[in-house]
């Protein structure tokens, strides 16, 4: 009996989250409208014909709404509609990848750097993340922080060339000359004219 009540709760939660009683077929018709108007760079009467189901608890318009606010440069509006999502479906990455870009576009570093970190609560081994992560401690010189990030993305992805060269470029400013030499190698490999590896080798005797 208890096994029942558990499923019948999880399913009115996933009714809200996508439904919320609003009428499928038009919410259907409105998220078909609003590619068409978004298509045409008409993006504010694409965020009206979303906002007008009035579905605040409706995870896909939420998400939807955040990305249109940000292309239409309504930043607080789309960080808000991105949170609202988060709100909705705490598991979710997919709201606070988008996060990043309205808070990004501000310039609200501690926000962007708190939103990451928030990410990998959920998912820990997120690559995009760790990268992003690295590159915040790195451009602010905190190259310890910065190298625990970097390596696991070039752990998760170790061909990759944003992963190597930054990778290698840390481990640099580490003093780690021989596994930045290796990764700057690898690097050129990938990129054999790197003018970036190829400086970094040249500046390590």
């Amino acid at each position: 009996m208890e096994i029942l009540k558990k499923s019948l709760l999880v399913i009115l939660f996933v009714g809200t989250q996508w439904v919320n009683a609003q009428d499928q077929k038009a919410t259907q018709e409105a998220f078909s409208k609003s590619y068409t108007l978004e298509t045409g760079k008409k993006y504010n009467e694409a965020i009206d014909i979303l906002k007008s189901l009035n579905a605040s608890q409706n995870y896909a318009v939420q998400l939807r709404l955040g990305w249109l606010l940000y292309t239409a440069k309504r930043y607080d509006e789309s960080v808000a509609a991105y949170k609202k999502a988060t709100e909705i479906m705490p598991a979710s990455v997919e709201p606070l990848l988008a996060l990043v870009n309205p808070l990004a576009t501000q310039k609200k570093w501690d926000e962007v750097e708190k939103n990451h970190l928030n990410i990998l609560k959920i998912d820990p081994k997120n690559s995009l993340t760790n990268f992003r992560l690295g590159q915040i401690y790195y451009n602010k010189k905190e190259y310890a922080k910065a190298e625990k990030y970097f390596s696991i993305s070039l752990n998760l992805y170790p061909f990759d060339y944003d992963s190597m060269l930054m990778s290698g470029w840390n481990y640099y400013f580490l003093g780690k000359y021989s596994e930045a030499k290796e990764l700057f190698n690898r690097v050129l490999l990938y990129s054999p004219f790197d003018t970036s590896a190829t400086e970094g080798l040249g500046l390590i005797k």
